[in-house]
């Protein structure tokens, strides 16, 4: 402690201090020699992004029903930046997302058959 240092060097004895790096702060983020390198796989390793097929297809369905953006994202309780992102192909794909708007609008959004019409068969318990 600062004044147990006092005291010693107030008896006349030999002092030796040392301060330890960053010590006694919050600092939990320290930056390595290895930032490059991640960096360069932050840019290889990326997330799919909605195709603007899917986009396209969601933004008909929409119009087709009368909805806006808007009515849309409150029809599935969801914000509408949600469906701007997806409209516009930037939104990660998220299957909940994806089942809810596919029922929505009525057309399919996943597999084989985008844009075709939703089958509304009876549901398997």
């Amino acid at each position: 402690s600062p004044q147990a240092i006092l005291a010693a060097q107030r008896r006349g004895e030999d002092v030796e201090t040392s301060k330890k790096w960053a010590a006694g702060q919050n600092k939990q983020h320290f930056i390595t020699k290895n930032t490059a390198k991640l960096d360069r796989e932050t840019e290889e390793l990326h997330h799919d992004r909605v195709s603007l097929e899917v986009g396209k297809v969601i933004q008909q369905g929409r119009q087709s029903k009368g909805l806006t953006q808007k009515d849309l994202a409150t029809k599935i309780n969801e914000k509408p930046q949600v469906i701007a992102d997806y409209e516009s192909g930037r939104a990660i794909p998220n299957n909940q997302v994806m089942g809810k708007i596919e029922r929505a609008i009525g057309l399919k959004l996943r597999g084989k058959d985008i844009g075709k019409p939703l089958e509304t068969g009876p549901k398997g318990k």
